[in-house]
């Protein structure tokens, strides 16, 4: 026994040194490698840096002081901006709303969506109406609803209705976000708590308001794996710049840790994903909640909004809570969008696929 001790200790040291070698070498190869695509380039050039931003706003809460977290923005038909988003409330549950704004910084809400109700997600239907998902508990699982025009959204009346069974996970199935409307078929993407243990990604479709599929979408969840988050892969939005789509999508680096949350650019053509290095006034480290809109900005301009949520846990002083930017798409290209892009594809860091 004494004999063996240090052939054994050799061995463990061996070990260790290999596999700080080969966590190097990956390490290294991250720091070398390609954007996933130009796309999620473009996206990180618009994306990462909130003091350069055209416009911005912390901690986002509508006109009676309820929190707008997990906040998803779209552009009315008339130019006014929308906002889905949930607050927790006194009697202890998550409650969805939706509020109208003229200026993307003050908001005033016009209808909540029930006590149980969070995650909400937000879509023109291209006949004037829109349709609205969200997560719906108990027993949490996705809610569907649409809603004729802008009027009976703002006025919570639905037209139709359908609560998604559980198919995936026995446990719950949530956060969705509503990627196309075609007549009656609403496509989903959502995630589901695999194992009834850990979010993982799905997406779904639902057909005439009656008929549910949903499978797991594996792909993105690879990507996101490949950067080493060991917890939730949790909410994730589409976004499509110079005609191609992009997906932004919350990785947690380890359970339970709110202040491991980081958002990623997901390319779906090349199952890829970059890390999204976004820089606030004050230095806040974590995101979460992530969506993208491309829409008209108070000055008339082309423009993308971000909106991300800072989990007090990573955040810096005054910039915990929900975060809203946005960038005019012709000013970041004709002064620094080049430059960014060709920095962004010497040195951006992702994983080997």
């Amino acid at each position: 026994m004494i004999a063996r001790q240090p052939r054994t200790a050799l061995f463990v040291v061996a070990a260790v040194l290999a596999l700080a070698a080969a966590l190097l070498v990956a390490q290294l190869a991250r720091a070398d490698a390609a954007p996933a695509s130009a796309g999620t380039a473009r996206l990180a050039a618009l994306a990462e840096d909130v003091t350069a931003a055209d416009g911005h706003r912390y901690d986002a809460r509508d006109h009676t002081g309820r929190t707008m977290d997990a906040a998803q923005i779209a552009q009315a038909q008339d130019g006014s901006y929308l906002a889905v988003y949930h607050t927790l409330l006194a009697d202890g549950r998550f409650h969805a709303a939706v509020a109208t704004s003229a200026d993307l910084r003050h908001w005033h809400r016009r209808h909540d969506f029930g006590p149980g109700t969070h995650q909400a997600s937000l879509a023109p239907d291209g006949r004037g109406g829109y349709v609205l998902a969200y997560e719906k508990d108990p027993r949490n699982h996705i809610a569907v609803r649409a809603y004729a025009n802008l009027a009976a959204l703002l006025d919570g009346r639905a037209r139709r209705a359908f609560d998604a069974p559980l198919t995936l996970s026995r446990c719950a199935e949530g956060t969705p976000s509503v990627t196309d409307v075609h007549g009656a078929t609403v496509h989903l993407t959502g995630h589901y708590r695999a194992g009834c243990d850990t979010d993982r990604q799905l997406r779904a479709t639902l057909t005439g308001f009656r008929h549910w599929h949903a499978e797991p979408d594996r792909r993105l969840d690879r990507a996101v794996h490949a950067w080493g988050n060991g917890g939730n892969i949790g909410d994730r939005a589409p976004v499509e710049l110079g005609g191609q789509r992009v997906v932004l999508v919350e990785g947690q680096g380890r359970r339970g840790d709110f202040g491991s949350w980081g958002t990623y650019a997901y390319d779906p053509s090349s199952g890829r994903a970059d890390r999204l290095d976004i820089r606030t006034h004050g230095g806040s480290r974590a995101f979460a909640n992530p969506s993208a809109t491309l829409l008209t900005d108070p000055r008339g301009q082309p423009a993308l909004l971000l909106s991300v949520f800072v989990p007090t846990e990573g955040s810096a002083p005054g910039e915990s809570g929900q975060l809203l930017y946005w960038h005019e798409l012709e000013k970041a290209v004709s002064a620094t969008g080049q430059n960014r892009l060709a920095n962004m594809r010497r040195v951006q860091k992702t994983p080997q696929g």
